[in-house]
């Protein structure tokens, strides 16, 4: 049996593929979904798809459209969602991400630091399991087949 993870959390570097990595070294069945990573393409669909619009306040939200939409749909078809809450950025498209995880009923990993403890705290009583590394976050994975 293989397991769907969508990959909810920022774009800014490599944690996904790190997960992926050390799933793959431990022979985990998962296979993962995750959000539009190249931001480019995420600011710029709503236009690319819809045509040019008048303001910034359109263009984001023909984007938005287009994202939740595809987030809709993977994560939908994902069996368990890891939220990754990392130190640097700002992450308003996880905590959405996190909601929407809760709301759909799905099994939730939250992964954030301990700095974050206090501001993510309804957040992380919601999710299934808070940890603090990606690495804890694959150890759960791999509880699931032993």
């Amino acid at each position: 049996m293989e397991l769907t993870v969508y990959l909810a959390g920022q774009i800014h570097d490599d944690w996904r593929e790190q997960v992926k990595q050390l799933v793959q070294e431990k022979n985990l069945p998962y296979r993962f979904v995750e959000p539009q990573t190249n931001h480019d393409l995420s600011d710029n669909i709503g236009e690319d798809i819809l045509g040019g619009q008048p303001n910034k306040l359109f263009k984001d939200d023909a984007a938005s459209d287009i994202n939740n939409f595809r987030t809709q749909v993977l994560m939908q078809k994902a069996d368990i969602v890891i939220a990754l809450f990392g130190e640097e950025y700002r992450q308003w498209n996880t905590a959405m991400d996190a909601a929407t995880a809760v709301t759909l009923g799905k099994p939730l990993i939250l992964v954030r630091p301990e700095k974050l403890i206090h501001p993510l705290k309804e957040l992380a009583n919601k999710a299934n399991v808070t940890v603090e590394t990606i690495e804890q976050a694959v150890q759960v994975l791999e509880y699931v087949f032993r």
